[in-house]
C-alpha cells in the first residue's frame, strides 16, 4: 500500500470513528416566547434614547435574558425589557437596561463598529426568516453604533455600514437605548403579515457577562438558527430602495524628489469627484455601483521585509470592496470550524488585486520616471440578494490602461504599465432545508486589453476560475457535517508569458528533478483543478475536524485571487476536548491534538508533524493561548526557487500569547513565536507586547512593540547557470547564513469626540537589517549539504559583489551580483479626522506620510537608523474628501 492511500485510509478511519460513540450533549435550546411589534399610534418618536412617548409603554416587553458569559445557562444579573414599534417607514427597538449600580455602567466612546470596553445592546434581525442569514444593530452606551451581516447561521461580519439612527441615555436606574432601522436597508419578501426572526444581546463590560434573549451554549452550533419570531409586523412592504452618495476630493501631495526631475517638482496638487449608487431591484435584489471612487481615507498598509518566495497578502480595507464581502466566501460554508494545517486554501477572489500597482517590469536605463503607484478604477458595480431559494452577488470592475513616463538625457517616452482590465466575480449559493444541506457556484474572469506589445509577454491576456462548493449534514441532531469543495482555473496568453508563469513561485515548473512536470515552450494556456474535502464535529465538548486537500500543479486563480502555491496534496485529522464549566482557576480552557502530512504530486513528503494547542479564560478573564509543534524530516520542494529538492531539518516551533481583562483601563498583552531547527543553526523567534491605555471615555493609545530574530544557516541568494555543476543539473543553487533583525512598533491614538466625531492616528515605525555572510552552494538534490565559497569580493559598484564558486583559480566563473545586505528605516502613518454630519453622510480630512532610508551594510544600528529616518525625505499627502447621502 503506497503513503498515499495509507494516509487516505487512515483519515477516512478516524473521521468515521467517533462517530457512533454518541456524545451526550447539553440541550441545544432555550425555550422564549415570540416577540410582539405593535404598530405606532400618532405619536412621533424622538430619537433622543429616552422612552417618553406613550407607544413605548403601551408596547409588550420581553425580558427573559440567559447568560451566555461568565455564568452559562444562568439568568442575567440585571433585568432588561426590549420592546418593538414599528410604522409604514421604520422598525423601530426600545431597550430598558436597568442596573443596580448606574454609574457602574461603562460608556466608552469609540468609532463605528470598534468594540470597546462599554455596555451594550444588540438587535439581530433575520428579515429573510431562512433561518442562516440577517443583520445586527447594535449602540454602546456612549451612544457608539455597531451594525453588520449574519451569515453561515454561525458567522458574522461587520463590514456592513447601513444608515439608521440610535441614541442611548443613561439614568438613575441605568441606562436605555433608542434605535430606528428604516425598512430600506432591510430584506424582506413582500406579504401581508410578516414573520421575522430576531434575538437580542445584552452585554455588562465590568461583569464580562454577555446574555442573550436566546443563545447558542458553548459546546453547541447555530445562531441565526435559534432566534424566535417576530410578529405583529402587518401592512409593511419593502419601499423602493435608492440611495445616491455623490462625494468631492481634493488633494495636495509634498513629495521627496531630485533637483532635475521633469515629472516631480516636489507638489502635486489635484481635485476629483465620483460616487456611489445603491438601488433595489424588487424587494430581493440589491445594486451597488462606484464610478471613479477615491479611497484616500483608508487606513496605509504596513511595513513588511519579505524575503519568502511567497506574495505578501494585505488586508482589503477599500470600503466598497469589504461591504457585503461574505457572498463571495467560498468553500466554508456549513461547518462552524474549517481547520488547517500547513495548507493555505487558495481564494478565488483577492479584491485588492483590482486597482492594484502596474505590474509591467520598468526599463533598465533611465534617468527619471514617473509610475502610477495604483490603477485607476473607472467603474464598480455588485450585485446581491436573492431570486428564489438562490442567494446570489456579483462583483464586476474594470481599471483604466496606466502609462509611465520616463526621461534619459533629452529623450522622453510613455510605456504601458498596466493595461485596461475588467475583473468578474459571480457567486449563487442555495441552502436546503433549512440550511442542512448547501449547494454553491463560484466564477471569475479576468481579461485584458494590451495597447503595447511587450506587456503581453508579461500579463497573462485573461484568466477564469469556476467553483463548487456545498455541505451536508450526516444526522438528524446536524452534529456531523461534510463540507468541501472543488475548482477549475484556466489562464491564457502568449507563448513566452506561459512559461514565465510555469516558471513563478507558484508552480516552479522548471524543477530539475520532477518528472511529472514539464514546460511546453510553445504553450498559450495553464490549467488546473483544486478541492477539499472536510468532516467537522459541529456539537459537543469533545471536537473533531479532519480534510483532504488537493490543488493541481496547473492551478492558478491568481489574477484575480490569492494563491500561496500549487501541486500539493494535505491531510490532517485533529482531535480535541473543551471545558467549559468555570472551574478554581479556569473559566473554561480547551485541548486539541493534531497530525498533518503534505505531499507534491511526485509523492514527496514536503511537511508532517504533530500539533498541540490549547487555549484558555482564567477567572479573572484573562485569556492565552499555545501550540507545540513537532516536523520530521522532510523535502521542500520550494527552498531552492525552481531547483532540485532539498531537505528540511526535523524540528519544533512553538507560540505563546496571553492577554489581560479587555474591560480594564489598562490592557496588555503579550506573545513569542519561536522555532528551532536541526543542523548547524536555524533557529527564529518573534516577541511582541501590546499595552492599551483608556484614561477616559473618549480617549484611547495602543502600542505595540515587536521585534524579530532570524537566524539560518541556508537563506536563498540567487541561482546561476554552469554546465559545469552536474551534480546539481547544470545550475549553482547559492546560499548564505542569514543574521536579520527587526524592530517595528504600530501606534494608534483614538480620540473620539462625539459618536459621530472622531480623530484617528496611526504611525508605524520600522528598523530592519540582514546581514548575509558564509556564502555557499548546495552541494547535492536531496540534502542539507553545501560547497563553501570564498567571502565574496567588492566591485566597483559599492553595492554589488562577486561570487566565485572555486576561487580565482577554478575554472567556474564568477558571478556579479547585488549586494544582499540590508538596512531600512520606514516610518508609515496617516490621521484622519472623520465627521458624519448626517447620516450617511461625512467629511474627511487625512494627512498620510511616508518616509524611508536603505543602505547596504547589514548593521542592526538603533540610533544610526534612527537619525537616517529622521534625515530622510518624506511623502506627505493631505486629502479632503466630503461625501453626502442623498435617499429621495
Amino acid at each position: 500500500m503506497s503513503d498515499l492511500t495509507a494516509m487516505a485510509l487512515s483519515l477516512v478511519l478516524a473521521g468515521l470513528g467517533p462517530m457512533g460513540q454518541g456524545d451526550s450533549l447539553e440541550s441545544d435550546s432555550v425555550g422564549s416566547p415570540a416577540v410582539h411589534a405593535s404598530r405606532i399610534g400618532s405619536n412621533v418618536i424622538t430619537l433622543d434614547g429616552v422612552l417618553s412617548e406613550g407607544d413605548w409603554s403601551k408596547a409588550r416587553p420581553v425580558s427573559s435574558f440567559t447568560q451566555r458569559e461568565p455564568n452559562e445557562g444562568a439568568s442575567a444579573t440585571e433585568r432588561t425589557e426590549v420592546r418593538v414599534l414599528y410604522d409604514n417607514d421604520a422598525l423601530y427597538v426600545g431597550a430598558r437596561l436597568y442596573d443596580r449600580s448606574p454609574d457602574s455602567v461603562k460608556a466608552q466612546l469609540a468609532r463605528r463598529d470598534r468594540i470597546v470596553s462599554a455596555d451594550r445592546f444588540i438587535v439581530f434581525l433575520d428579515a429573510y426568516h431562512d433561518r442562516r442569514t440577517g443583520f445586527f444593530f447594535g449602540i454602546n452606551a456612549g451612544g457608539t453604533l455597531y451594525d453588520g451581516t449574519l451569515y453561515n447561521d454561525d458567522w458574522d461580519s461587520d463590514t456592513w455600514d447601513g444608515v439608521w439612527e440610535g441614541s442611548a441615555a443613561r439614568d438613575s436606574r441605568g441606562w436605555t437605548a433608542e434605535l430606528r432601522i428604516p425598512y430600506s436597508q432591510l430584506r424582506f419578501q413582500r406579504q401581508k403579515a410578516h414573520r421575522w426572526g430576531i434575538n437580542f444581546k445584552r452585554e455588562i463590560a465590568r461583569r464580562n457577562e454577555r446574555s442573550y434573549l436566546v443563545y447558542t451554549p458553548s459546546n453547541g452550533s447555530g445562531f441565526v438558527s435559534r432566534f424566535v419570531d417576530l410578529v405583529g409586523l402587518d401592512d409593511v412592504s419593502p419601499p423602493a430602495r435608492l440611495e445616491v452618495l455623490p462625494y468631492l476630493t481634493t488633494r495636495a501631495e509634498y513629495l521627496s524628489h531630485e533637483a532635475g526631475d521633469p515629472f516631480n517638482d516636489g507638489s502635486r496638487f489635484g481635485a476629483g469627484m465620483g460616487g456611489d449608487l445603491k438601488l433595489g431591484i424588487g424587494s430581493n435584489l440589491t445594486l451597488d455601483a462606484t464610478v471613479n471612487p477615491d479611497f484616500g481615507q483608508v487606513e496605509v498598509d504596513p511595513a513588511v521585509v519579505n524575503l519568502s518566495d511567497v506574495e505578501t497578502f494585505f488586508e482589503e480595507r477599500r470600503p466598497f470592496f469589504v461591504e457585503g464581502a461574505s457572498i463571495f466566501d467560498f468553500g466554508y460554508g456549513g461547518a462552524n470550524d474549517n481547520w488547517g494545517f500547513n495548507w493555505a486554501s487558495p481564494s478565488f477572489l483577492y479584491s485588492r488585486r483590482i486597482g492594484r500597482t502596474p505590474q509591467a517590469e520598468l526599463p533598465d536605463d533611465y534617468d527619471y520616471s514617473s509610475v502610477p503607484s495604483g490603477s485607476n478604477i473607472l467603474g464598480a458595480a455588485k450585485l446581491s440578494g436573492k431570486v428564489g431559494s438562490w442567494s446570489i452577488g456579483t462583483l464586476s470592475a474594470v481599471t483604466s490602461r496606466e502609462r509611465a513616463q520616463f526621461s534619459l538625457g533629452q529623450q522622453r517616452w510613455r510605456q504601458e504599465v498596466e493595461p485596461l482590465t475588467y475583473y468578474g466575480i459571480y457567486r449563487a449559493q442555495k441552502e436546503i432545508g433549512n440550511g442542512r444541506h448547501g449547494l454553491g457556484l463560484m466564477g471569475t474572469l479576468t481579461a485584458r486589453s494590451f495597447d503595447e506589445a511587450p506587456l503581453r509577454d508579461e500579463l497573462s491576456a485573461n484568466a477564469a476560475g469556476f467553483g463548487l462548493d456545498g455541505w451536508t449534514t450526516l444526522d438528524k441532531d446536524a452534529v456531523w457535517v461534510v463540507s468541501g469543495w472543488t475548482g477549475l482555473s484556466r489562464v491564457a496568453g502568449n507563448a513566452e508569458r506561459m512559461r514565465n508563469l510555469r516558471e513563478s513561485s507558484i508552480h516552479y515548473f522548471q524543477r530539475p528533478d520532477a518528472g511529472y512536470l514539464a514546460i511546453d515552450s510553445g504553450s498559450t494556456s495553464l490549467s488546473g483543478y483544486a478541492g477539499r474535502l472536510s468532516l467537522n464535529k459541529q456539537k459537543g465538548n469533545w471536537m473533531f475536524n479532519s480534510a483532504l486537500g488537493v490543488v493541481d500543479p496547473g492551478f492558478d486563480v491568481n489574477d484575480l485571487g490569492f494563491q500561496f502555491r500549487g501541486d500539493q496534496l494535505n491531510s490532517h485529522v485533529m482531535f480535541g476536548h473543551k471545558w467549559t464549566r468555570p472551574g478554581p482557576v479556569f473559566r473554561s480552557w480547551r485541548l486539541s491534538l493534531a497530525g498533518f502530512r503534505s505531499y507534491n504530486y511526485g509523492g514527496d513528503v514536503t511537511w508532517t508533524g504533530l500539533f498541540l494547542t490549547g487555549l484558555y479564560e482564567l477567572r479573572n478573564f484573562s485569556n492565552g493561548r499555545w501550540f507545540v509543534a513537532y516536523n520530521p524530516r522532510t523535502l521542500s520542494d520550494r527552498r531552492t526557487r525552481g531547483g532540485p529538492l532539498m531537505v528540511n531539518q526535523p524540528g519544533v516551533e512553538w507560540d505563546f500569547q496571553l492577554a489581560s481583562d479587555p474591560n480594564k483601563r489598562w490592557i496588555y498583552g503579550a506573545g513569542l513565536h519561536g522555532n528551532h531547527y536541526q543542523k548547524d543553526w536555524e533557529q527564529s523567534w518573534t516577541a511582541w507586547a501590546s499595552l492599551e491605555w483608556k484614561p477616559g471615555a473618549r480617549l484611547s493609545l495602543k502600542v505595540e512593540p515587536q521585534i524579530e530574530r532570524t537566524g539560518t544557516s541556508a537563506q536563498y541568494v540567487d541561482t546561476f547557470d554552469d554546465p559545469g555543476a552536474i551534480r546539481t543539473f547544470g545550475h549553482r543553487y547559492v546560499f548564505a547564513d542569514l543574521d536579520q533583525t527587526t524592530l517595528s512598533a504600530s501606534v494608534r491614538l483614538n480620540w473620539i469626540f462625539t459618536p459621530r466625531l472622531s480623530l484617528e492616528v496611526y504611525a508605524q515605525p520600522l528598523l530592519s537589517s540582514g546581514r548575509y555572510t558564509g556564502f555557499k552552494e548546495l552541494a547535492r538534490p536531496r540534502s542539507y549539504d553545501f560547497t563553501p565559497y570564498a567571502d565574496p569580493s567588492p566591485t566597483v559598484d559599492p553595492d554589488r559583489i562577486i561570487l566565485d564558486p572555486d576561487g580565482a583559480s577554478g575554472p567556474a566563473a564568477g558571478q556579479e551580483i547585488d549586494d544582499p545586505n540590508f538596512s531600512l528605516a520606514s516610518l508609515r502613518g496617516n490621521a484622519v479626522l472623520r465627521w458624519e454630519y448626517s447620516a450617511g453622510s461625512t467629511l474627511f480630512l487625512v494627512w498620510t506620510q511616508n518616509r524611508s532610508d536603505s543602505e547596504s551594510t547589514g548593521s542592526f544600528r538603533t540610533g544610526r537608523a534612527l537619525d537616517r529616518l529622521g534625515r530622510a525625505a518624506g511623502d506627505n499627502i493631505f486629502l479632503v474628501k466630503v461625501s453626502y447621502w442623498w435617499n429621495p
